[in-house]
């Protein structure tokens, strides 16, 4: 079985391109906070469908798929690192990212913004693999 990671990746393109156009904006212009909404608001995106996809992909590993369904978002990584789909290291860095975005759920002000930001370079390369994991094939 191999999981369609076709919107995934469009979305990771999609801040990439976002991330490139803010870096050539004036910090205190519209367009760059319009560049930074658009950044912020992909990295939501991505977060949530890599939680989701990736929970499809574990589902060979438990006895039914309604207990693969059952794990939160933190335990989808802490599963996916038990079974080598991806490092230790990069667990963490999927907890930070989740953290940043359960810390500043009810803060959609500039400092939340600027903190994701700043998260971004290295979420982007992490997605990129995540999203080659999640697309491998599998005997499911």
């Amino acid at each position: 079985m191999r999981i369609n990671t076709d919107f995934l990746v469009r979305c990771i393109q999609t801040l990439e391109t976002a991330m490139e156009q803010l870096r050539h904006q004036e910090p205190d212009s519209i367009v760059y906070d319009i560049y930074r909404s658009a950044c912020v608001k992909e990295f939501e995106i991505i977060l949530e469908q890599c939680g989701s996809l990736l929970k499809r992909r574990l589902r060979p590993y438990f006895a039914s798929n309604r207990q693969a369904d059952r794990l939160t978002f933190k335990d989808r990584f802490r599963y996916a690192a038990k079974h080598d789909l991806i490092s230790v290291a990069a667990c963490e860095s999927w907890f930070q990212y989740r953290d940043n975005r359960n810390d500043t759920a009810h803060d959609y002000g500039e400092n939340f913004a600027e903190t994701t930001l700043t998260l971004i370079p290295q979420f982007i390369i992490d997605a990129k693999a995540l999203a080659e994991v999640i697309a491998e094939e599998t005997d499911d």
